[in-house]
């Protein structure tokens, strides 16, 4: 694609849409940033970025008025593509695609793309450090990392670029990446996909596009996750929790295992530092890759010890009191929070909340009834419907408190209600923007709030 003197919208003045406007400027084209969020709430450094670059720009509500006087339109992750607008752009002759998709129509190297409900970011993360530790040429983008764009001209042939992709950068993608990871699928998005269907259809690119000569990693445990991998054409390795696979990684009593060039003994689950069975999944889906690479085993174990996962993912703050306090920010739906509480088996203080993605809380009212968990304190928009969840099973014993406005305050009762032994996880199961900027500006002010007490 040509960008020389074509005129250019970018929907999103995000991270990635301020990337995009940065690249294609770089190319010649002549670019209009366009965002809906008013322009006094815009941030001043995005602006100054913008100004800068000597791009145009429209903010507020009309945002996508003129639509019609672009040839091109870069739709941000967070945009959907079926918007009347877009459409109407389309029907008219424009071409709409995304950052994702110029990166894989560009990208020299092999791309190692991971999707999934939970899990994505510690998967490619712990990806990326193990072929880094391997001595390979790296690279990490998508969701987390820096825009692809904004590497794409430091990639050689003879590198890998491991990339986190949502569902929002998928739905229109065109091409799948080399190596396909398919962590665990269930409901996510709801405030932005239809249905749960139209949510795993929008995944699908993912796998769509390769062909024998590529690879997918697939999550065993679950139907949907299976079902979406096998429906490549690309040769098909497993990672399990449950039960052994035959090509892959999966936990072997206390052990995970690699069964890619034979059986290997990679990690005992002690030497593990982040918690959970679903980190499990993740450091199986990573081995899994790992050894179609024929990455040394020795460097896959070492790698695998010392990772210490993200930060707002089950982070760990601080221990004080004899009581442990976990920032899991990054959760955002039920499913999410069920794998937090179920991360550890002591008695747990589980604050929870936000503001709303239509999920659906009934499994988590049950897991928060049989789980351990003695004490819950809700916020946000979303407390009632937590709330509700939790009063329709019928035998929760512990504490429920809600009505709390700031996080200080929201740490100091959990503070008041934890006792020795105890853990403390903010894991809201919703989204953040009713309190919060984001979900790191939530996890920011927890741990502030957190190491903040006294003794």
């Amino acid at each position: 694609m040509v960008f020389q003197n074509k005129k250019v919208a970018i929907i999103g003045a995000g991270v990635e849409g301020v990337s995009t406007a940065k690249y294609l400027v770089s190319q010649g084209a002549e670019v209009t940033v366009l965002d809906k969020t008013p322009e006094s709430k815009v941030e001043s450094g995005t602006l100054s970025q913008l100004r800068n670059l000597s791009v145009g720009w429209c903010f507020g509500k009309n945002y996508l008025a003129n639509l019609q006087s672009f040839d091109i339109m870069f739709r941000s992750p967070g945009v959907k593509r079926d918007l009347p607008e877009i459409i109407g752009a389309e029907r008219r002759g424009a071409d709409i695609t995304s950052q994702t998709k110029l990166f894989f129509d560009l990208c020299p190297a092999p791309i190692i793309g991971v999707t999934g409900t939970k899990g994505k970011g510690t998967t490619t993360s712990l990806i990326y450090e193990i072929l880094k530790a391997a001595g390979k040429k790296v690279f990490l983008g998508g969701n987390i990392g820096k825009p692809p764009l904004d590497f794409l001209d430091e990639v050689p042939t003879d590198s890998i670029v491991v990339l986190e992709l949502s569902s929002f950068q998928l739905v229109d993608l065109h091409k799948s990446p080399h190596i396909a990871v398919i962590l665990m699928v269930t409901s996510e998005h709801l405030d932005w996909h239809k249905s749960i269907e139209e949510y795993v259809k929008a995944k699908e690119p993912i796998v769509k596009y390769q062909n024998e000569n590529d690879f997918v990693v697939i999550n065993a445990d679950f139907p949907t996750s299976r079902n979406l991998g096998e429906a490549s054409r690309a040769q098909k390795y497993y990672f399990s929790t449950k039960k052994n696979v035959e090509h892959g990684s999966y936990i072997d009593k206390d052990f995970v295992v690699s069964v890619t060039n034979g059986w290997t003994t990679i990690v005992r689950g002690d030497e593990i530092k982040i918690p959970g069975e679903h980190n499990l999944q993740n450091i199986c889906a990573a081995v899994a890759v790992a050894g179609i690479l024929e990455i040394p085993p020795e460097i896959i174990s070492k790698s695998v010890k010392e990772f210490k996962g993200l930060p707002h993912r089950l982070e760990f703050v601080r221990e004080i009191d004899g009581v442990k306090y976990y920032n899991d920010s990054a959760s955002t739906t039920p499913e999410t929070a069920i794998a937090a509480i179920r991360a550890f088996k002591n008695p747990k203080v589980a604050i929870l909340g936000g503001s709303s993605k239509q999920s659906d809380f009934t499994e988590l009212g049950r897991v928060i009834a049989s789980e351990n968990v003695k004490s819950v304190i809700l916020i946000g928009v979303e407390a009632d419907r937590i709330k509700e969840s939790i009063n329709n099973v019928g035998r929760f014993s512990g504490e429920v408190v809600d009505g709390l406005k700031t996080m200080s305050e929201i740490v100091k009762k959990a503070k008041e209600l934890a006792e020795p032994g105890d853990v403390v996880i903010l894991s809201p199961a919703c989204a953040s923007f009713d309190m919060f900027k984001n979900y790191p500006d939530r996890g920011d002010q927890f741990k502030e709030a957190v190491n903040s007490l006294k003794n």
